[in-house]
Formats: C-alpha cells, sequence, structure tokens
C-alpha cells in the first residue's frame, strides 16, 4: 500500500495545521483561529483522487463484491485494516482491528484517542458498511444473479470517504478533544449483522457513545441532495450539519424517515443520537453495473468533507445534547401536521390600487373590499392616497410594509376622485401590526433557531426573500434560546436586521429592513 500519498497541496494545508498554533497568541480567541485553521486543513485535505482511489480498490473484481464471510469480504477487510494501521489508529477491538463474528465475519474497528483529559472518555463513533452481496442470488439482487456485484456506490463509497476521514483527522499535531472510533461494519447486507453485533457486544462501554455517524452509499449526488436520516435524534443536530454545509452549498434533505434499513438503526434504538448520510437509491443499486464509472467522485467528495467538518465540530463542542426519546414517535406522516404553516391573514387595509400615471402623486384606489377599514372610513374607488400613516407615497412597495406596520387610528391623505379635493381621514385597520411580517414557531427538536410559518406578501420580510419554512438561526449576529428573546431582537428599533437563515440545509445571511414608524 505504500506510505504517505499526500499531493503537494495536501502537504502545504497539513503544514498549516501545524504550524499555524506556533505563531497563535495564549489567548481564547487565538486559540480558537488556530483551530479553525486546522480544521479547514483538515476538511481540504479530502482530495477526489483519493476517494477514487478507493472506491476503485474496493469495487475491483478482486474483492468478488465482498460477501461478508467470504474470501472477497476477508480481503477487502485486509486492505481496510491495513489504511488504519497506515494512519496509526490504535485497535478498537482489544489489541488489534478485527471484531470477529458469525460465520467468518469482521467488523474492523479503529480508535483515534482524544486529548483532552475531560471529553475523552466521550466517543464519537463514525461508520459505514463494507461488505456488499457478492454475486448476488434472488434474495439480494435485482439482477443477473451470478455476476460479481461490486457494489462502488454501496457501500466503498462510503468506506471511502471513511477512509479520507481517518487521514483527515490524524494528520493533525494534535488529537480532537473527543475519542473517535471508526467502525467499518460487516454483514450489513444479510441484516445489519455487524452493526448489531457491535451494540451487543461493544468493544468500550457504550455509554461512552454520544454520536454516531453513519455514511451508506453516498456515492451518487444528483443535484446536489444529500439526505441527512437522524437530524430529530437529538435538540440541534440540523443546525450543527448545516452550518458545516455552508460553503460545500448542498441541499440537504433533513427527512423524519428512521428506518431500520441501514447501521445507525441499532444505536437509535438503544438511545444514542444516530445520523446517516446518503445520496439515494438508483438504477444501479444492487446489480453487477454498480461499478466505480457510475460513482460521482467529485459529490462524494463534498460528503465526505461535510462530514470530516461535521466530526471535527462534535468532537470539540464542551457539551453535546443527549436523545431525544421524541424521536421515535416522530415519522414523514408526523412531519406535515407539526410543519404546517399558518393560514394568510386578511387583508388590514381592503383595497386594491395602481401607480397613478404621476409617480409622485400616489396610488389610485380601484378597489374596496365591503366591510374593510378602508369602507368603513369611507374610501372608494378613484380615490389617490397621497399620505399613509404621516408618509408620503411614492412606491407601492413602501405603502403595502406601512399598512402592515401602522398601529391605529391612521391617519389617511387622499385625493378624492370627486370633486378632486384633498382630505384627510382617520383609518382604524384590521389586524395587529408586523414591522417585518413573520410569524413563526418553535421547535424542541432545534431549541436555538425558530421556523417561519408565516411570511405576509409584500411586507418587509417577504421582500427580503424569507419563505415559510425558513429556519433562523441568528439575529445581527446573536444566538436566541427562546421565542420571546427572538422577539426581542427582532423588534428592536433599528434601521436593519442580518438574520441568519438556513434553507433545505443552506446558509445566507439575509438582511431585512424593518418599517421605522415616528
Amino acid at each position: 500500500m505504500g506510505t504517505c500519498r499526500f499531493s503537494s497541496r495536501r502537504r502545504w494545508l497539513l503544514c498549516l495545521a501545524i504550524i499555524w498554533p506556533q505563531f497563535a497568541g495564549a489567548a481564547e480567541t487565538s486559540m480558537s483561529a488556530a483551530r479553525r485553521n486546522a480544521r479547514r486543513a483538515a476538511i481540504e485535505s479530502v482530495e477526489e483522487s483519493q476517494l477514487r482511489g478507493h472506491v476503485a480498490a474496493l469495487a475491483d473484481d478482486t474483492f468478488e463484491g465482498r460477501e461478508a464471510g467470504t474470501r472477497g469480504g476477508h480481503a477487502a477487510g485486509i486492505y481496510l485494516g491495513k489504511e488504519f494501521q497506515k494512519h496509526h489508529l490504535a485497535g478498537g477491538a482489544g489489541r488489534g482491528y478485527y471484531q470477529e463474528f458469525g460465520a467468518r465475519y469482521r467488523n474492523i474497528l479503529g480508535l483515534l484517542e482524544g486529548g483532552d483529559p475531560q471529553l475523552k472518555d466521550e466517543v464519537i463513533i463514525v461508520a459505514a458498511h463494507y461488505d456488499h452481496v457478492g454475486y448476488g442470488n434472488q434474495q439480494n439482487s435485482y439482477g443477473p444473479v451470478g455476476y460479481i456485484h461490486n457494489g462502488a456506490d454501496d457501500n466503498a463509497s462510503g468506506a471511502a470517504a471513511l477512509l479520507e476521514s481517518v487521514e483527515a483527522l490524524t494528520a493533525s499535531s494534535s488529537p480532537p478533544a473527543r475519542s473517535i472510533l471508526f467502525a467499518l461494519w460487516d454483514g450489513e447486507e444479510k441484516g445489519l449483522l455487524g452493526s448489531k453485533h457491535w451494540v451487543a457486544h461493544p468493544t468500550l462501554d457504550i455509554r461512552r457513545v454520544k454520536l454516531m455517524i453513519n455514511m451508506d452509499m453516498i456515492g451518487r449526488l444528483r443535484q446536489d441532495r444529500l439526505y441527512i436520516y437522524g437530524s430529530r435524534t437529538a435538540p440541534g443536530v440540523r443546525r450543527l450539519v448545516s452550518m458545516q454545509n455552508r460553503e460545500l452549498g448542498m441541499w440537504l434533505d433533513f427527512t423524519w424517515e428512521m428506518k431500520d434499513n441501514s447501521d445507525h438503526h441499532p444505536f437509535f434504538e438503544r438511545g444514542i443520537p444516530a445520523l446517516m448520510l446518503h445520496t439515494g437509491l438508483h438504477d444501479n443499486y444492487h446489480r453487477p453495473s454498480d461499478d466505480v464509472e457510475t460513482v460521482n467522485t467529485a459529490g462524494a467528495q463534498r460528503v465526505a468533507r461535510l462530514l470530516v467538518g461535521l466530526v471535527e465540530e462534535v468532537a470539540h463542542r464542551p457539551q453535546l445534547p443527549s436523545f431525544r426519546a421524541r424521536s421515535r414517535v416522530e415519522s414523514p406522516t408526523t412531519q406535515p401536521t407539526a410543519e404546517r404553516p399558518l393560514a394568510p391573514l386578511p387583508g388590514r387595509l381592503g383595497v386594491s390600487w395602481q401607480p397613478d400615471e404621476d409617480q409622485s402623486a400616489g396610488l389610485r384606489v380601484t378597489r374596496v373590499r365591503l366591510g374593510s377599514a378602508a369602507d368603513r372610513g369611507g374610501i372608494r374607488a378613484g380615490d389617490r392616497i397621497t399620505h399613509f400613516a404621516g408618509r408620503e407615497i411614492t412606491d407601492a412597495e413602501a405603502f403595502r410594509s406601512l399598512v402592515l406596520a401602522a398601529a391605529n387610528p391612521v391617519p389617511v391623505t387622499m385625493v378624492r376622485a370627486n370633486p378632486g379635493e384633498s382630505e384627510e381621514v382617520q383609518l382604524t385597520l384590521d389586524g395587529t401590526p408586523t414591522r417585518l411580517g413573520i410569524a413563526w414557531r418553535m421547535d424542541d427538536a432545534e431549541p436555538e433557531s425558530v421556523t417561519l410559518v408565516r411570511v405576509v406578501p409584500g411586507s418587509p420580510a417577504d421582500r427580503a426573500g424569507l419563505k415559510v419554512h425558513d429556519r433562523v438561526y441568528q439575529v445581527s449576529g446573536r444566538d436566541f434560546a427562546s421565542s420571546e428573546e427572538f422577539q426581542s431582537l427582532v423588534t428592536a428599533d433599528v434601521p436593519r436586521l442580518e438574520l441568519t437563515v438556513e434553507r433545505q440545509g443552506r446558509i445566507s445571511d439575509v438582511t431585512v429592513e424593518p418599517v421605522l414608524l415616528q
């Protein structure tokens, strides 16, 4: 297998991670900058060419489809064990890497011990299964059977990403704070046998395990869509994952489905927070055609970089959240009810309008809804609104925002259609004022965010591009822990708010300019 296979770019990045702390000050801010730098170096060290090399090796005909318990499966296990040895992982199965069980099956376990005296007893498991279905049979193949099923995506891609994460995380001069157990499961295709065996016969105290991250079929990224299973098994996980995606920009599909179809599930059943990364099924699934040529290695590189960033983050956090028991009863069936948006608000004024021919002359009313605030105040079709709530009206969008934000009573100046004279009336608008035009809901699975359940058309939030189901994580750089704190931040009397927003796992900074009334 050789020794190090670093490219010159990888050497530079890893040297940067090692040298930087020597120049960092002792202050916490400098140490934080050093760790950010080391994390970036680790993430960027994940290379497509090396990932492709691992996929090609594991999906070679030499391993005869890597069926658990066969000579091909054993040969693949030797290849993987040597990779663990090359990066100086400690044996995770007692004295060595192999945990034997069943009919000549073998899990492969390597341990990177944490460096923090208080946190090293806590363990993050990073896992993927390495077996496949061999030559296939009527029970596990979509045909044709009798030919080698190389399983390049299922799951040479996940095993390759794990090996890249091993290399990235062991290259730093300082270990992660928590310990990391890298686990390559055998017998997954025969019923999650390897992960079930480990949970029943753990090689370390299972109470030490704080999070399990599983990769299964991450080699077919299409339309930038990556499925994330298990984000609701611990509070705040969706935000943790999304923040690692900020520069990668994938569409993260945070599904509520938690089936027993991969190796994260035995951990979930034991009450351990568990995630799975997956790029979806395809026409080559469990067929001989699942070969290296069909793998999107550039996409797999992005998934592996997300993994490394996530492991780096959770390995250093002062505290990790506990298992969220309610996730056991959540499913795609309950999701629509939990995420149901609020009904649209009725209009406050009750008019339709169009700009006057003279753009500086206000808005001409074209229709008045019967019984509305405008109807009660005597506004009629053909009247021209020139001032509203003390503001001159020259812009339809600004007028919409004023209507939404104005507090009663509201002075309105109009030029009457007949006889064409200016007149001021006092209106009592329907509903309650809103400066931003949003309503939100808290979610106990994401306690430091709010989910938007209404965005009022024409409001400042709408004009800024916010949508229903967007999640807001920060307001002008500040975190919040409750709906009351969020409301206090967004109702501050400031000309603009900078919101950190997540939509389908993509993070963006959105500027909202609230209406400021005298």
